[in-house]
């Protein structure tokens, strides 16, 4: 008998027992179903993470103050939870010196000041914003679209003017969305009760993908105001210096190789500073870790949910051992009618498998629709690749092989005489 014949009499078995067949592939079909659908909404998570992350510049290097007895690897200097003195800071004469140095690798240091958050009035129409200190190069190196006006200039950053850079939400609450009527405005911030005056000059472009996504309505989600860093720094009542930086490295630099080099520059600033040091990380670097880790998450979770493989195949088994029982007389005509015991095997070895990929199958339908939806909802709609429906595909034979071989063996196996006399 040929494998053309075995797979034709495993197609019957199946639609002579369509409810049984169904209900021993349902264990396949969860387990395929689940490990398609989660590695294709951790491909989607990896790549709205990355993506956000890679938006913020792929070129980047953070650079941050880290106090030299924290155990953390730099966690607590990332979050802001050390408290420098003003003599332990990053001063602009160490990046003045930082780009006479190394100029032709860096395209930009990007500094920021948070000064506190408050909400933008006039009359009735308001937004809430949060004031943020920028100096010349944030915009450029933070990839700041600027849909109208001007950037913040050294001029103002020395003069400590009232100025701002607002984004285009705040125009379309406060202006009705236009940016002739915004720029050269006047805007008053109330910051706890503090009442300042900002003159309007530009108006970014909010992405949410890169600035975070915000649970609030669009009325009232708050987002950045840009102002001189030396007037955030009076009204934050901060010391001059900075305890964390972003250094923007040329696009035809190696980012990685540039964050070692101002490390090790800005470090030697540092050499008899007890309490502090300078470390930095690359953008690239990072993405490049977070990738790995998601990789690693997704695979982890998709082996757990792979052990419903396993009860499904462990079902496969029960119902084959099942179909050897009620085909006794079956196989007894069979083998003495001539056939082998090799031709036995095949043919329940051949239908074990033909359950298991159809349950595959089915499966990999099932999880790419799961992983789909999921991914959607995270705003990055994926499918699954080719490879893991072609290692699903694979998984769901190998699986038919290994536990129908058991019963296929013990069908083959069968005395014809004892099978013909079987009730």
């Amino acid at each position: 008998m040929g494998l053309s014949e075995s797979v034709r009499l495993a197609l019957e078995g199946l639609r002579a027992n369509k409810m049984r067949s169904l209900l021993t592939m349902l264990g396949i079909i969860i387990g395929i179903g689940a490990v398609i659908g989660i590695l294709t909404v951790g491909n989607g998570l990896t790549g709205s993470i990355t993506g956000s992350m890679s938006g913020l510049g792929a070129s980047n290097i953070a650079v941050t103050l880290r106090a030299k007895d924290d155990d953390s690897g730099g966690m607590m200097s990332m979050m802001g939870m050390i408290d420098p003195e003003e003599d332990d800071l990053i001063t602009d004469g160490m990046l003045d010196a930082l780009r006479e140095r190394y100029g032709d690798y860096i395209a930009g240091i990007a500094i920021g000041e948070p000064a506190g958050s408050g909400q933008a009035k006039n009359g009735r129409l308001y937004a809430n914003v949060s004031l943020s200190g920028a100096n010349v190069d944030l915009a450029e190196v933070n990839n700041l679209d600027l849909l109208a006006g001007r950037w913040i200039q050294e001029k103002d950053i020395g003069g400590r003017r009232s100025v701002c850079v607002v984004s285009d939400k705040l125009v379309n609450n406060m202006f009705a969305g236009s940016l002739d009527a915004a720029l050269g405005n006047e805007v008053q911030i109330d910051r706890n009760g503090e009442l300042l005056t900002f003159r309007i000059v530009g108006v970014y472009e909010y992405d949410a993908s890169t600035m975070g996504y915000s649970m609030a309505s669009e009325k009232d989600m708050s987002t950045a105001a840009y102002i001189p860093v030396s007037a955030a720094k009076h009204i934050a009542g901060a010391s001059d210096g900075y305890s964390s930086l972003t250094v923007q490295a040329q696009p035809d630099a190696d980012s990685a190789a540039v964050a070692q080099v101002v490390e090790d520059f800005l470090n030697y600033f540092y050499r008899n500073n007890k309490d502090y040091s300078v470390m930095t990380m690359a953008m690239s670097t990072m993405v490049e870790s977070m990738s790995t880790i998601m990789n690693t998450l997704s695979i982890a979770i998709s082996v757990i949910a792979g052990i419903s493989l396993l009860v499904g195949g462990i079902g496969v088994m029960n119902i084959m051992l099942v179909s050897v029982t009620e085909r006794t007389r079956e196989i007894g005509t069979r083998k003495a009618l001539g056939a082998t015991n090799n031709d036995i095997r095949i043919q329940f070895v051949v239908e074990s498998i033909i359950v298991c990929l159809i349950g595959g199958i089915i499966g990999i339908i099932v999880g790419t629709i799961m992983g789909y939806i999921g991914s959607t909802l995270i705003s990055e709609p994926s499918y699954p690749t080719i490879g893991y429906i072609s290692l699903a595909v694979g998984f769901s034979m190998a699986i038919g092989v290994f536990f129908g071989y058991y019963p296929a063996n013990k069908a083959a196996k069968l005395d014809p005489i004892e099978a013909l006399r079987y009730e």
